[in-house]
């Protein structure tokens, strides 16, 4: 064991390596259901760092890879951040979270009243939340390392007991989650019998049709022609109706007439089917109604593909690297909407690195800047904080001045999981000789009150939310931001067949590392100072 321990001492690179293929292959061990996933890396971590402390990763390391992990989650779902925030449900999601971590806070103040000194509680509340930006708020304010032994103590309880939290909510209440979308987008040739709706504008009758339903293409006079808003729709005429759903197909259908089938796609002289990727650089981060294919070549957008989901192309939507967009014009212009588009499968795992790395400098800049707080001093996002709003609001923008700030699905999962894979497993070398030293000296006090404060913010999160008849991925999202561990999302998304967790995720984590923050700040300024 000597010579192995000195041997992975004198190769550090292959330490991490080795910490990464067995954290993944440990992940992938199924217990009663419960797998660690990406999480196992953290604890293969401890392991070897614990035996071979002289293999520990640059600090730098696990920064980049978090900065890379945050930064990818930002820039995915910065528009449903935006929605969501703006929204009655994403309010009520930050007002849980917000409620789950003021009974951490009165635990924690529970356990400075049994004794406990403040620094340690600081570092404990930090760890069970697992918030590094926590952290080097709490040693900053009390000018002492204590608060690094009460996180190293309580960090892998705040990775682990979460997801035990969650595996045990799920195997109890056996929540049902529908995978979204499996039939994809429905559509439906209908053909206008209803005297209500004849003779009037595409547009006015757009404009009655219910939420999720688009009018794609019309057949008039024996012709298939493109949408305009202006173009008068009469009886007998044939509109393509497309929908998020079946429903809503057959919701547009007893409003407009009745079925026509093959009466418009049987007939391609004036439209036909044209899929292409989109790749070029000037389309991407455009909104569809943004689009114009030179030399006056019209066409319709019917179908949008992006990884795995199929999205209404509604005209607000943006363009991403590496969608799969279906169109409706004439066979004459597909070499131009091609042309137009770039039509490369290269664009599914490409990305501009000028925009990536333009991004998370703004976001480590963001970090580092001091916010003033009356009666406390100055506050900062951190390093973790920072670059997720920054991420979060340029993926709601799309591209600014010629900048694409959007990645394909593809590319960005890869950049997400490679940098949270880095993060665990310098994180637990790093914290492998710390945590067994300290649970030697202070005994299992530490662990309990650690405890205590991540099951006080992750069961009031839970039991809370699910009172609220909160949907069970919707909930998980939310627990998720609220404890803020990449590896509990990891878990928390391949618990249920929806990206409903990361949205949740991205939703909550910025303002819950804000609140952990002033709470540490809060902490220290009431009990120390």
């Amino acid at each position: 064991m000597e010579t192995l321990a000195a041997f992975l001492a004198a190769q550090p690179l292959l330490a991490l390596f080795l910490v990464i293929g067995l954290g993944y292959a440990l992940g992938e061990v199924s217990l009663g259901g419960l797998a660690l996933g990406v999480g196992a890396v953290l604890f293969v971590g401890l392991a070897v760092g614990a035996l071979v402390p002289g293999a520990r990763p640059p600090p730098l390391l696990g920064l980049l890879g978090l900065v890379m992990f945050l930064y990818g989650i930002g820039i995915q779902y910065g528009s449903q951040f935006v929605a969501g925030f703006t929204g009655a449900a994403g309010r009520r999601a930050n007002l849980l979270a917000l409620l789950g971590l003021a009974a951490g806070v009165v635990m924690a103040l529970a356990s400075i009243g049994a004794g406990l000194p403040t620094t340690y509680v600081t570092g404990l509340f930090a760890g069970a939340m697992t918030s590094t930006a926590a952290l080097q708020a709490a040693i900053e304010v009390s000018g002492s390392q204590d608060p690094a032994v009460g996180y190293s103590v309580a960090y892998p309880i705040g990775v682990i007991g979460p997801i035990l939290c969650m595996h045990l909510f799920r195997a109890l209440l056996r929540p049902k989650v529908e995978p979204p979308g499996l039939e994809g987008l429905s559509y439906a040739e209908v053909a206008v019998r209803n005297p209500e709706v004849a003779d009037r504008t595409l547009g006015e009758l757009a404009a009655r049709l219910p939420a999720g339903v688009m009018v794609t293409a019309v057949r008039q006079q024996h012709r298939n022609l493109l949408p305009r808003d202006e173009l008068v729709v009469h009886e007998d005429d044939v509109l393509l109706v497309e929908a998020e759903s079946p429903a809503l197909v057959e919701t547009a259908r007893r409003m407009l007439g009745e079925l026509a089938p093959m009466r418009m796609f049987k007939d391609r002289t004036d439209l036909d089917y044209l899929r292409v990727f989109a790749s070029r650089k000037s389309v991407v981060g455009l909104r569809l109604a943004a689009l114009s294919v030179p030399g006056g070549a019209g066409h319709s957008v019917v179908h949008l593909r992006r990884g795995d989901a199929e999205l209404l192309p509604h005209p607000d939507l943006i363009l991403e690297f590496g969608d799969r967009v279906g169109l409706l014009c004439p066979r004459e212009h597909h070499g131009k909407v091609r042309a137009y588009f770039g039509d490369s499968i290269r664009g599914t795992a490409e990305f501009s690195y000028v925009s990536v790395g333009i991004g998370m400098a703004l976001g480590v800049i963001v970090g580092l800047v001091p916010l003033p707080v009356p009666g406390i001093g100055t506050l900062s996002l951190g390093t973790a904080g920072g670059p997720l709003v920054v991420a979060l609001l340029l993926g709601y923008l799309g591209r600014t001045s010629g900048l694409v700030w959007t990645m394909p699905a593809s590319a960005n999962l890869t950049l997400r999981n490679f940098g949270l894979t880095l993060f665990l497993a310098q994180v637990g070398m790093n914290s492998g000789p710390r945590f067994v030293t300290t649970v030697q000296e202070t005994g299992f006090l530490l662990l309990g009150w650690s405890a205590a404060i991540l099951l006080a913010v992750v069961l009031t999160t839970l039991l809370v939310g699910h009172a609220l008849k909160i949907a069970y991925d919707e909930l998980l999202g939310i627990a998720s931001g609220v404890t803020g561990n990449p590896a509990i999302l990891a878990y928390a998304s391949r618990a249920v067949p929806t990206d409903r967790p990361d949205i949740g995720y991205a939703l909550i984590f910025p303002g819950a590392t804000l609140v952990k923050i002033v709470v540490v700040n809060v902490l220290t300024a009431l009990f120390l100072r």
